[in-house]
């Protein structure tokens, strides 16, 4: 396969940044969660190199791509699936194959819909697609998002972040290699010598504040492609509390649940999800 030309033109006048991640066969979208960015899941893809070759990329806001002006809409990050699915089809000559992690699970399924022809089969693991009534209490606050807007921005070198993240839930549970990675791609250097957060805090905290506006869950039962929709340990008000209802949505979804792993398990488990992934694409 011809990885696409990067960048690849969304709407709003937005380049996506695509990362060609290399190995053999078929093609594999790889579509990131919220405050990551496509070269997050190198460990994963690495395990599926003899198997696939992965093209990841980043959503507005994210890594390498930059946030135009404006609010957060999910909508949007939608468009930037649509973008970057038509992109891969050109370049692979037909449908490929996708996974997508949390925010980027919920973007696939909004492109499948819009354009049913984009994917040949979909792994989602933990989706944001919520209810109509949402999973917390009106007016109350998303405990993410408050945590997004106090994330440590500005580290002296990209050595100091890898020691802090690695003392510190969620990030400490990832492998070394998924943790570098997140560190060494989702941070730049800037004339201060200093290495900065390439996902602004605010934009993290406006996507996770509006992961509930979008539609999605109301359009399910339109998508005809194959799902594959996977979930760790289900805990309340969480998206893997809904991860079930979402494949019951589906006409053609199947649910999968792995109570020994959390929401960042492409991170933590990279292997494991390389196998499950292969597993139902095949």
């Amino acid at each position: 396969m011809r990885p696409p030309d990067s960048p690849v033109r969304s709407t709003d006048g937005v380049d996506l940044a695509v990362h060609d991640l290399g190995g053999q066969g078929p093609a594999l979208l790889v579509s990131h969660a919220t405050g990551f960015h496509g070269r997050c899941y190198v460990p994963m893809v690495e395990a599926l190199a003899d198997r696939f070759h992965a093209v990841a990329f980043d959503y507005r806001g994210h890594g390498d791509t930059p946030r135009p002006d404006g609010p957060v809409i999910w909508d949007r990050y939608g468009d930037d699936a649509v973008a970057m699915g038509e992109a891969m089809v050109a370049a692979s000559g037909g449908p490929v194959a996708a996974f997508g992690h949390s925010m980027g699970g919920a973007c696939l399924l909004m492109a499948a819909h819009r354009h049913p022809g984009l994917f040949t089969r979909l792994v989602v693991f933990e989706p944001i697609v919520f209810p109509p009534a949402g999973i917390r209490p009106p007016g109350d606050e998303s405990p993410l998002a408050a945590g997004a807007r106090r994330r440590r921005a500005t580290f002296p070198s990209y050595e100091a972040a890898i020691e802090n993240f690695s003392a510190k839930p969620p990030l400490r549970g990832f492998t070394p290699a998924a943790l570098d990675a997140y560190v060494r791609f989702g941070f730049r250097e800037d004339a201060d010598g200093q290495v900065h957060l390439k996902c602004r805090p605010e934009t993290e905290a406006e996507t996770f504040e509006g992961g509930g506006g979008h539609a999605t869950w109301n359009l399910l039962a339109e998508i005809e492609t194959p799902v594959l929709v996977v979930a760790g340990k289900v805990e309340p008000m969480q998206p893997s509390n809904i991860a079930a209802g979402v494949a019951e949505l589906l006409p053609n979804g199947t649910y999968l649940e792995l109570p020994e792993l959390d929401h960042f398990a492409p991170m933590t488990h990279p292997a494991e999800m390389a196998a499950l992934v292969a597993g139902y694409l095949a």
